[in-house]
């Protein structure tokens, strides 16, 4: 009885902490949004007249992603690029396949892992976090998932489920201050849709079984800031002025006329309503020739106007603060090659994005609580390098530019004898076309066996010729 009314003290604590963390967070998003936008001391909001939102939920985020062009390619471009490629994860240095690296590719092969963790960083991306959960084999039924995992001899991985904010609301908190977890979330409330039926299922999962990612973290360890807050306004301005241009291109392409009634011509009822027809008839295409007595129809001057300044000016403000350079933003690196620097940038941005925050925060916190649930076998715990593709190796074209470059070269070097007199091979090689000694040292074996064989051949035709 004691121990029952002691479960219910602290049950209730939990969800006072909840409810204190949840009412702290929208008082302070709340006391943050009734500032923005404000200048001149208070007099003007900025906000207000520029039609921007102050308080943004996830269904905004989500609705732009959805819907707009350049707010997909925030999320997609550096969610593709840095997961692109396959990742290895090593155990050790030699050539010996070690049962947790061959654990590893089985899992990835079964339950395609690297998909599912592009998946959550996409989803990350459009709130303050996302999760996965881990759908492993001591569950039998909804009410398992509220408890912990049981490790037992060792778990099986059945499935993985990548969940955005919006379906993994935190019901509990960690309210104990002498808790390591203290502050973390405890309980999860997940929302599963059944794709056959178009309904959802709730269930409640304890925190063991969710790997919690977080978007970019300020203050919380929890909750991190959304990937299109910053240029939320901005992705607004884009709409405006695409959407207005189009509209304007629509209206003003197509001249309008002004109808001039001569005065000394009355015109009877029937007559208006006749060129009130035609007019209708013209202006939906049914008819291209009006015909009138009385009236003058005077085309008016087209209003059309080129936004792509305006239009530039928003992609340059979405690419400052998204570190996406513009051309690979706006995908004009496939009509025009993107330049040099742009590239560089480019692939620093991943790797640094890689390093950052997709390994620490979503790769090494899934595979770690696999190898701590015995689902990878391991002999040193947490003792594994992430081995991921390289950003910067040559493309097929790249390959063959650089061959035909080398091709070029040595065509222009060997044609003229004198100059090995001043550059000596291995040099020109190593200078010029940029090889490295292994390969100047295979250069130099092949050709030499060339020269013997062909030494052989001579000797074994003199001696048949001397026969």
């Amino acid at each position: 009885m004691v121990d029952d009314r002691q479960d219910q003290i602290q049950n209730l604590q939990q969800r006072l902490q909840s409810l204190q963390e949840l009412t702290g967070g929208i008082v302070g998003r709340a006391n943050m949004a009734s500032k923005l936008g404000y200048g001149y001391d208070g007099d003007r909001n900025i906000y207000t007249a520029l039609g921007y939102k102050t308080d943004l939920l996830f269904s905004d985020y989500y609705a732009q992603y959805r819907r707009q062009d350049i707010a997909k390619a925030i999320i997609d471009r550096p969610v593709g690029a840095t997961w692109r490629g396959g990742i290895n994860l090593l155990e050790s240095d030699d050539d010996n396949e070690t049962s947790f690296e061959k654990k590893w590719k089985e899992l990835e092969s079964n339950l395609h892992i690297k998909s599912k963790m592009t998946r959550v960083d996409r989803l990350t991306g459009l709130g303050h976090y996302g999760v996965l959960l881990l759908g492993l084999d001591d569950v039998r039924n909804k009410e398992d998932f509220q408890k912990p995992v049981q490790i037992g001899g060792g778990r099986r991985l059945l499935y993985l489920k990548p969940l955005s904010e919006d379906s993994a609301q935190i019901k509990n908190w960690e309210s104990n201050t002498s808790n390591e977890r203290y502050g973390l979330p405890t309980i999860y409330e997940l929302k599963i849709t059944s794709p056959s039926s178009n309904s959802s299922t709730i269930i409640h999962a304890h925190h063991s079984r969710v790997i919690h990612v977080p978007s970019q973290l300020m203050e919380s360890e929890v909750q991190g800031l959304p990937r299109l807050e910053a240029v939320f306004n901005r992705l607004k301005d884009l709409e405006k002025l695409v959407g207005a241009s189009a509209e304007m291109f629509w209206r003003g392409a197509r001249p309008g006329y002004q109808g001039k009634v001569d005065k000394e011509y009355q015109m009877t009822d029937d007559e208006v309503d006749k060129l009130q027809a035609q007019i209708d008839e013209y202006e939906h295409n049914l008819r291209r020739i009006m015909v009138n007595e009385g009236v003058d129809l005077e085309a008016l001057a087209q209003q059309v106007a080129d936004p792509k300044n305006h239009v530039d000016v928003q992609i340059e403000m979405i690419s400052a603060i998204t570190g996406i350079p513009k051309r690979i933003l706006t995908g004009s690196e496939r009509g025009e090659q993107a330049s040099t620097q742009d590239r560089t940038n480019w692939l620093d941005l991943i790797q640094e994005r890689r390093e950052e925050y997709a390994e620490p925060c979503i790769l090494r916190p899934t595979v770690d609580r696999l190898i701590e649930y015995k689902v990878l076998p391991t002999q040193v715990e947490n003792q594994y390098s992430v081995q991921w593709q390289d950003l910067w190796a040559p493309s097929a074209k790249e390959k063959a530019d650089v061959g035909k470059i080398r091709a070029d070269a040595l065509k222009a070097y060997g044609s003229m004898p004198a100059n090995m007199d001043i550059v000596p091979p291995d040099a020109f090689y190593q200078l010029f076309l940029g090889l490295d000694e292994d390969q100047i040292e295979l250069i130099n074996e092949q050709r030499e066996a060339e020269v013997n064989e062909e030494e052989n051949e001579f000797a074994q035709g003199g001696e048949e010729g001397e026969e």
